[in-house]
């Protein structure tokens, strides 16, 4: 079967189309034709040499989210051949190809198209569990999210509106922040002209932060007393010099989270409690717009992988970059 291969860490040059063996289906395991892959911030960083896939996945094959079609089954009842597909892997999705747990899949939404579906697991599934499970976002509490315009940004702006909090965004991009509103946003924050800590107001309960060091202070100092601060990675640095008080204080939760390196069991319990609550808010079939919609800044075919990953690097998507077969 076709599949990128990394060459080797470096720039967007080391990304090539070539052939692989064809992934065996074990017991409990379903083997998915990929008919599209969605371009992460994590794939940026494999490329880069710096975040391995973790053991038993690829090595050399990126791709964290996949949609398409179930291919092959290997004793489970849960899915057919033909059954339209989609969900995170640990590597391996931008293949031809690709074999999953059989309680890890999500059946794509109705009315949803396979490169629409594959903007959906990587930014839905981070954004609920760092949202509800990690964060413990209750309704009329107040949720700053960092790099709203992101395809996480996005996603966790509509999964809080839904869920009847406030939603506070950052974006040094004036026109992202207005595109957001369409998202959920209700007050958006340009920190090209102002740092977030002197816009806002009045304190947040929760934040959702992937910038890290940088901002690690002003996280702090705005939240409420035994607010939380969930830490999804940290694309500004790792390193901080902040005031620690606020966190003995005020009773803060800093809360860092991962999605790649879980165990199969952490996997299989996150997507069955994102199916329940969740997935039926994609459904296009209801009276109403559907609440949860992907958002895609654009689709590109495979062979052109390497201006994916420019055009994230770019820093000026909105919304998710999707490549198709």
């Amino acid at each position: 079967m076709k599949a990128v291969i990394l060459s080797g860490a470096g720039g967007p040059e080391v990304l090539s189309i070539g052939e692989v063996p064809k992934p065996e289906v074990k017991p409990g395991y379903i083997r998915v034709k990929v008919r599209a892959a969605g371009i992460n911030r994590a794939d940026l960083l494999q490329r880069r040499g710096h975040y391995p896939a973790p053991p038993g996945w690829p090595a050399d094959i990126p791709g964290l989210e996949y949609a398409g079609e179930v291919e092959a089954v290997r004793e489970t009842d849960r899915w057919k051949v033909g059954d339209r597909v989609m969900g995170l892997v640990g590597g391996g999705a931008c293949a031809e190809m690709v074999t999953v747990h059989a309680e890890e899949a999500l059946a794509v939404p109705e009315g949803l198209s396979f490169a629409e579906a594959a903007a959906i697991p990587e930014v839905f599934l981070t954004a609920y569990d760092a949202l509800v499970t990690r964060g413990r976002l209750r309704p009329g509490e107040r949720v700053l999210i960092h790099a709203v315009g992101s395809g996480l940004g996005t996603a966790a702006a509509q999964i809080a509106k839904h869920l009847g909090a406030v939603v506070l965004g950052t974006s040094r991009s004036a026109d992202k922040l207005a595109r957001a509103l369409v998202y959920g946003l209700d007050i958006g924050i340009d920190t090209s002209e102002t740092p977030f800590r002197q816009a806002l107001t009045e304190p947040v309960h929760v934040i959702l932060d992937s910038i890290g060091g940088p901002a690690f202070g002003d996280n702090l100092a705005v939240l409420v007393a035994q607010g939380r601060l969930v830490l999804l990675g940290y694309l500004g640095g790792s390193r901080s010099t902040a005031d620690l008080g606020p966190i003995v204080r005020n009773r803060l939760e800093v809360i860092g989270t991962a999605m790649r390196v879980r165990t199969l069991e952490e996997r299989k319990a996150l997507v069955a409690d994102f199916e329940q609550r969740m997935l039926p808010l994609f459904d296009r079939r209801i009276e109403q717009a559907a609440p949860l919609r992907p958002v895609l800044q654009t689709t590109l075919p495979m062979e052109r992988i390497a201006d994916a990953h420019r055009l994230l690097e770019s820093n000026e998507t909105f919304g998710k970059v999707v490549v198709e077969w």
